[in-house]
């Protein structure tokens, strides 16, 4: 994994990417359903399991690992479709049309939940996809904590844009971006192996081409699997692709228009085709049918956040 920022030139890649075992005992091979963070914090004896109460500091608060093939659970899982409303506009000019679980966008298979955007018309658009939110869910809204994912993104090609991101869960301070946004991993395929991690606020966004933002280089990222989390806190927002924090955004206590991040957030996954960002250089004509693969999201609190 590479470091820098987005104006860096991406450095020399190591000579070993960064790999995540179970233990010792286990065939190097093995890549493990932890990851190093958790597997490290289970070793000290700091996590609980899911729904425990021993006063450890951290509790697993939600958990899926995608292990009932079909569609996703919607216990967990909505589609979100009326961000069609938005996203299909002049502004954002995305070409997808976000279905609902009536589609197969978005399924479970093999232990993998898969986002699919496919070429095929659909509510008005050139291209189909999924978006699906945490919103709905117990447990599906969190003030501060670790939320992980650990997902192998869409092929390198122009027009592809799959995110993982969280949005507010009720919009305190207004309407985006004065709420908040936190971007915990977003590649556009005409940058393939280039991930970034933003954060926008009222007083830095990307309308005004000032948001917070850095990128990590993981040339595999397409191919193979990566753990992508932010861990947050009242104090700062720490972003890691498996255990390599790359970008910090510290609060710097002036108010909700640089830190609007003391309420509750949920998660998004999705992939967009085209858009402001996305299709800055166009859609390549192989581009679609193109998945985003998931093996797991888990979300972490300390005892004293959770239930927030």
């Amino acid at each position: 994994m590479l470091v820098g920022t987005p104006e860096a030139q991406l450095l020399v890649e190591p000579a070993e990417r960064p790999e995540v075992f179970d233990d010792t005992a286990d065939p190097s091979e093995a890549r493990t359903s932890l990851s190093a963070w958790e597997w490290q914090r289970r070793s000290r004896g700091e996590l609980d399991d899911l729904g425990a109460a021993t006063g450890r500091p951290w509790r697993l608060v939600f958990a899926d690992a995608f292990d009932r093939d079909g569609p996703p659970d919607p216990a967990r899982w909505e589609h979100q479709t009326d961000c069609n409303a938005w996203v299909n506009n002049a502004v954002h000019a995305e070409r997808q049309h976000y279905t609902d679980a009536s589609r197969d966008n978005a399924r479970v298979a093999g232990g993998r939940l898969l986002i699919r955007a496919a070429k095929e018309a659909s509510g008005g658009q050139a291209y189909s996809s999924a978006r699906l939110t945490t919103r709905s869910a117990a447990n599906g809204r969190w003030r501060y904590g670790r939320v992980e994912v650990c997902a192998r993104l869409t092929p390198g090609k122009r027009g592809l844009w799959p995110a993982i991101w969280l949005m507010p869960s009720a919009s305190k301070f207004g309407k985006w971006p004065k709420s908040g946004e936190i971007d915990v991993m977003e590649n556009v395929g005409y940058e393939p192996g280039v991930i970034r991690a933003s954060v926008h606020t009222e007083h830095n966004h990307r309308r005004r081409g000032n948001h917070n933002r850095r990128v990590a280089g993981v040339r595999d990222c397409h191919d193979d699997f990566h753990v992508y989390a932010v861990e947050w806190t009242a104090e700062r927002l720490d972003f890691f692709v498996d255990d390599r924090k790359f970008y910090t955004y510290a609060n710097e206590h002036k108010g909700h228009e640089q830190w609007p991040f003391d309420e509750p957030f949920h998660l998004i996954l999705n992939v967009a085709v085209g858009g402001s960002w996305g299709g800055r250089r166009g859609i390549a004509d192989d581009a679609c049918p193109a998945e985003m693969a998931v093996a797991y999201v888990k979300v972490f609190q300390r005892a004293e956040d959770a239930g927030d």
